[in-house]
């Protein structure tokens, strides 16, 4: 493997997914280098594109940078969930209940497209199929040293800063030792069986099925495709679910007649929850899945990520602006950890309101199950349970 030619810049970051690509638009837009690596090429990235539920507080900050115009456009306003059971269901409106937040529904996968070529237009540097290998630090700077997959060379990038945004399994979260962490994590004893389908929406709406075989969701995605859910014991393999049994389940947990079509993709998902504190290593500084997971309940994931990026980028354009000394970094963990930890805990309480309780005792699963019960009821009956559970649902501020 043979060396190229080192590059030099302020801000080198790893990974052009929501976190990646809002911060490199965000810094270019105020005048501060940056050149984004990504393992994989663009048609790779977009491929990987997930459901898209955009909170009020990400739009304001999209707003803010002149990047949400397409959303805006193209996207899908939706004020109401419903959850369904049996024999009963209940639309909550949390667009009233939250003085008119609303979120957004546009795919993930377009809107990085929209923001990468955003970058791009305005003259970022992307350099795609570039595999972070290795991480040096020094008392003046960092450097990146990747490899080009199309040529099978070597490249390092000298910066001021590295912004992880890698995801779980990237570089940046592996280079933070052990000793400079701690690690916050949970993983759950079931699983998700996310299910894409070529289907008209079963509704113009979310909908949470509460049902005593499993939890059950379905997301609108646009006209013609749709998203669903289905709570899957730990031990069951995509073998175990054939076409047939999904759309059986569907009906019967959401308690509702859908409208069939092909399966286009069946994926299990692990639940886990996982936190690093602080966002900060010297001068490698940690954004979106690098930072945290989050289960999907509640459709957090993109929103944290996208607002780790607005708050990173505001205090390095500071840094620059103002001569920080290091230290001024640490304002971005502070800043950034309590709302990570609030968004976990809406998460958190979400999936157990309408999630089979894990555990093997009965009466401790008879006991979590009047819990979930009790905070449902209270989503019906109490204003003020409600209110703060649209906010927080909307986006929390």
């Amino acid at each position: 493997m043979n060396d190229e030619t080192a590059l030099k810049t302020s801000v080198c970051i790893l990974g052009s997914g929501p976190a990646g690509i809002v911060l490199g638009n965000i810094l270019l837009q105020n005048g501060i280098d940056c050149i984004v690596i990504d393992r994989y090429n663009r048609e790779e990235i977009y491929a990987r594109g997930r459901a898209g539920a955009i909170e009020s507080t990400t739009i304001a900050l999209l707003k803010k940078h002149g990047l949400a115009d397409t959303i805006l456009l193209k996207g899908y306003p939706h004020d109401r969930c419903e959850f369904r059971y049996p024999d009963d269901s209940f639309v909550l409106e949390y667009g009233k209940l939250s003085d008119g937040d609303v979120h957004y529904f546009y795919p993930q996968s377009d809107l990085n497209e929209d923001l990468i070529q955003k970058y791009l237009d305005t003259g970022g540097q992307i350099l795609f199929h570039h595999q972070g290998i290795q991480l040096t630090q020094s008392d003046d700077g960092i450097i990146v040293e990747c490899e080009n997959k199309n040529t099978d060379t070597t490249l390092k990038i000298q910066a001021d800063f590295v912004a992880g945004c890698d995801g779980y399994h990237g570089l940046a979260r592996q280079s933070v030792p052990a000793e400079a962490a701690k690690i916050y994590t949970k993983e759950y004893g079931y699983r998700w069986l996310a299910i894409l389908a070529d289907a008209p929406p079963a509704s113009s709406h979310t909908l949470y099925g509460v049902h005593p075989e499993g939890f059950a969701a379905y997301m609108r995605r646009n006209s013609h495709i749709s998203r669903y859910y289905l709570q899957i014991s730990a031990h069951d393999q995509l073998t175990d679910w054939s076409d047939e049994r999904v759309w059986r389940s569907l009906h019967q947990r959401l308690a509702k007649p859908l409208t069939q079509g092909k399966i286009m993709q069946k994926q299990i998902m692990v639940l886990r929850n996982y936190v690093i504190e602080p966002l900060r290593y010297q001068r490698l500084l940690l954004a979106g899945d690098a930072a945290h997971i989050i289960t999907p309940m509640g459709g957090k994931g993109l929103n944290l990520a996208v607002q780790d990026a607005g708050v990173l980028a505001e205090t390095l354009i500071g840094y620059y602006l103002e001569n920080h000394d290091l230290s001024y970094l640490d304002r971005y963990s502070e800043i950034r950890l309590p709302y990570i930890w609030q968004a976990q805990e809406f998460s958190y309480s979400l999936l157990n309101m309408v999630h089979l309780p894990e555990g093997s005792n009965p009466e401790d699963v008879d006991f979590l199950h009047k819990l979930s019960a009790s905070k449902l009821a209270q989503l019906r009956t109490s204003t003020t349970f409600a209110k703060n559970f649209a906010r927080n649902y909307v986006g929390i501020v």
